[in-house]
């Protein structure tokens, strides 16, 4: 199987990317070949489209339309990280949500 690749978007990426850092904990400790990088949503155009599954911090959960929208075309996934697993900062959790999304 290939490199799976997340895309995690938010407004700035400051706690975004502590999450992230925390997803890839989990992905080093089940051996799985997974991308995570984190990004704000103004480079959403240019990043979201090399994602096998699309994350949008709760933050801008509002964008989650727009962002379907421009990912027609494509059959990748767009989904906004549940509040509780975002506010615990639960890598294991929000890694599982992405990797549900791609299925």
């Amino acid at each position: 199987m290939s490199q799976v690749k997340i895309r995690v978007f938010c407004n700035a990426g400051m706690s975004t990317s502590m999450l992230v850092a925390k997803m890839r904990e989990a992905v080093s400790k089940r051996g799985l070949d997974v991308n995570i990088e984190a990004y704000p949503f103004g480079e959403f155009d240019e990043r979201a489209k090399e994602a096998d599954a699309v994350l949008l911090g709760p933050q801008i959960g509002y964008e989650k339309g727009n962002a379907v929208k421009k990912l027609a075309s494509t059959n990748i996934p767009v989904d906004v990280i549940p509040m509780v697993d975002y506010g615990m900062m639960n890598g294991e959790k929000v890694l599982d949500f992405a990797l549900n999304l791609k299925k």
